[in-house]
């Protein structure tokens, strides 16, 4: 069964509530005998309660097929070298963030069972995880989120507990730090041999004197057990990611503008100047990395955000003009499956009509977009082409498809030389569009990597009567 848990704080003087965490604990049953126990299904009476039903569900998925993408992840992340350069300054080294502590296990922490308590067991694992993420700043870390609570077998009164901690890696403004708790009684102590009963996986966030998040150093791991936790943290991110927002309830909040007359200028230099400013940000994550492609991840709250750096054998404004074709999108992109343009207001500003295929058994989704091209500027060498959902009135919502928007997206490409140029796709993810990237994230489908794939492969198989007729 799954159990969720929910902590509020109220102030005292003014009566405010708020929402301090959200956990979901699982538990199965004990049989007597031999036989499994089944547990009678609960009544659902309001529409709340069938949402959170249906989450639960989808949470059992993702932890049923949790190993198998965590297996797969780490097989992935062997295939290319280890971002860590031992010339780097400012690392740390995991051993330096190593923390024991030894606790007993007295009756006060044990139920009428003589089990020790699950949550005392949490609470010291959190003590010696706060001191190893400690030895990274020069202040106080702040537990953000579990990862997970592993309970994989008891421990009881007269027990004594060992907690080991270190820093599996660190993620700008984050950081993993994995706990091993085993348990020895009298004989296992003297043996030298415990019991491996705990394991855990928390993230912790840490704030400066100015209440600014502090930016943690990278790890560098030394053993081949340094180097196993070390990958083993960037597949639980892309799993934490992909969990995330598979699982939370979001409704689509229309953001995209309508579309008219006066003010098409403006929203034509605002697309241009948003795709830019993802692109300048800071934080990006290498989670993935291929011959000519690399994948970067950018989260912020509750926006997530893709990078897409391929590595293209064609001159940058030949590429420039196949992409800014978007009539040309679904010959290489599987993720449209047509794209027609519906209003030519400039020669570097069109309004596409754009339909997708089904996911996840839904309706096929449609998008209304705008296209704004842009050549470099004098002495430049990076051409951009923005896209950004619009409204327009002659084309509403069709009852076939679910009408879907993209918030910022588009290509920056940029030159190398004169015969080769690398291609950067950005798209800040909505509720609609995730559905697209959701696999890929989680580590059980390639199907950003094949995009790119199929991208490359469209650019430079391109004649040049083809690349001609497009002048």
């Amino acid at each position: 069964m799954e159990i969720s848990i929910k902590v509020t704080v109220q102030d005292m003087f003014t009566g405010i509530e708020k929402l301090v965490s959200v956990a979901f604990s699982t538990f199965v049953t004990k049989p007597v005998g031999t036989e499994k126990i089944h547990l009678k299904p609960i009544t659902l009476l309001t529409e709340q309660d069938h949402v959170e039903h249906n989450l639960a569900s989808e949470r059992r998925k993702v932890r049923l097929q949790h190993e198998d993408t965590f297996k797969n992840l780490m097989k992935e992340n062997g295939k290319f070298d280890d971002p860590i350069c031992d010339e780097e300054e400012g690392t740390v080294s995991t051993r330096d963030t190593s923390v024991q502590s030894i606790e007993l296990v007295l009756p006060p922490h044990a139920n009428h069972h003589g089990n020790t308590f699950g949550g005392q067991i949490m609470a010291w694992m959190e003590t010696v995880a706060t001191i190893s993420a400690s030895r990274l700043c020069r202040v106080h870390p702040l537990l953000k989120s579990v990862d997970m609570f592993k309970f994989r077998g008891p421990s009881t009164v007269g027990d004594r507990l060992v907690f080991n901690a270190t820093v599996n890696n660190t993620f700008q403004t984050c950081v993993e730090v994995g706990v091993r708790v085993e348990a020895f009684d009298c004989k296992e102590w003297s043996e030298g041999r415990g019991r491996h009963i705990n394991s855990a996986f928390l993230i912790y966030n840490a704030v400066d004197d100015k209440e600014e998040m502090v930016t943690f150093p990278r790890i560098k791991p030394v053993s081949e057990d340094d180097f196993r936790r070390y990958h083993g943290a960037i597949a639980r991110k892309r799993i934490r990611l992909s969990r995330k927002y598979v699982v939370s309830h979001k409704e689509e909040v229309p953001l995209c503008e309508h579309w008219n007359i006066d003010n098409q200028v403006s929203l034509s230099k605002g697309n241009v100047e948003a795709l830019k400013k993802m692109a300048a940000k800071s934080g990006w994550e290498v989670t993935s990395a291929m011959e000519k492609t690399k994948i970067y991840i950018l989260e912020e709250d509750d926006i997530l955000s893709v990078w897409v750096e391929k590595h293209v054998e064609r001159p940058a404004h030949l590429v420039y003009h196949l992409l800014s074709d978007f009539t040309k999108r679904p010959l290489w992109d599987p993720h449209y499956m047509s794209c027609e343009v519906i209003d030519r207001v400039s020669e570097d500003d069109q309004i596409y009509y754009i339909t997708c295929p089904v996911v996840n058994d839904d309706k096929p989704k449609d998008l209304v977009v705008l296209v704004s091209r842009r050549r470099p500027v004098k002495d430049g060498n990076t051409y951009t082409v923005a896209v950004k959902s619009v409204i327009l009135p002659s084309v509403p919502p069709s009852p076939q498809y679910v009408r879907s928007e993209i918030t910022c997206a588009g290509f920056l490409i940029h030159a190398i030389d004169n015969s080769s140029c690398t291609v950067s796709y950005f798209n800040q993810i909505s509720a609609s569009i995730f559905p697209y990237f959701a696999g890929n994230l989680g580590g059980w489908s390639k199907s950003i990597e094949e995009t790119a794939a199929s991208c490359i492969q469209f650019i430079e198989n391109a004649t040049d009567d083809g690349l001609i007729s497009l002048f």
